[in-house]
């Protein structure tokens, strides 16, 4: 039998630990929830869905993705043609703070990073707010990590999952969702 020397054992060691601590930074994210409601979890690989559409305000810059289920959906005509989406549709909302792109001065571009909001559609879960469920998740660029809205917010975040339902009655005809499906 062998012995493995001790050098190697340790460099073993603190690699593991190394790839251990990324994989968990990396995870982090994942393991916020809102009280009552949405986890970050629900949502992962957002970052890869299809585009709805963008947004832009005095304060922030955003792009509007959905799930396939969602797309399929739009792509449908929901809700223009009056009917609501399908339970397992969900949007994301990521939201930066807009700066001015150095090679063409005219054009804004997302710069750091302020919130992810999420909305998931499943009527029996989220049967008091319309069917669907809400989520918005603050950024913090410095220590690299979210966590769930609150009143204190601009604009306050009820802090549960029926945070966005008070701003979404007002589309309730268009199934509380106000974004078009950008023409392709």
């Amino acid at each position: 039998m062998t012995m493995t020397p001790f050098p190697m054992t340790m460099i073993c060691a603190v690699s593991l630990a190394v790839l251990g601590g990324i994989t968990f930074a990396a995870e982090d994210k994942y393991t916020v929830k809102v009280p009552g409601g949405l986890a970050f979890s629900e949502f992962r690989g957002y970052e890869s869905w299809q585009v709805v559409a963008t947004s832009q305000n005095e304060k922030l810059v955003a792009v509007i993705l959905a799930n396939p289920v969602m797309i399929e959906a739009y792509q449908a005509g929901v809700p223009s043609n009056g009917k609501p989406f399908p339970d397992g549709s969900k949007m994301a909302k990521i939201h930066w703070k807009p700066k001015k792109n150095q090679y063409f001065p005219n054009t804004t571009v997302p710069g750091i990073q302020n919130d992810v909001d999420f909305m998931e559609k499943d009527s029996k879960r989220f049967a008091d707010s319309g069917g669907w469920g809400w989520a918005v998740f603050k950024y913090d660029a410095a220590s690299d990590t979210f966590t769930p809205g609150t009143s204190a917010d601009q604009p306050p975040q009820a802090n549960d999952a029926k945070c966005g339902f008070a701003c979404h009655t007002r589309v309730r005809a268009r199934d509380y969702v106000f974004t078009d499906y950008g023409k392709r």
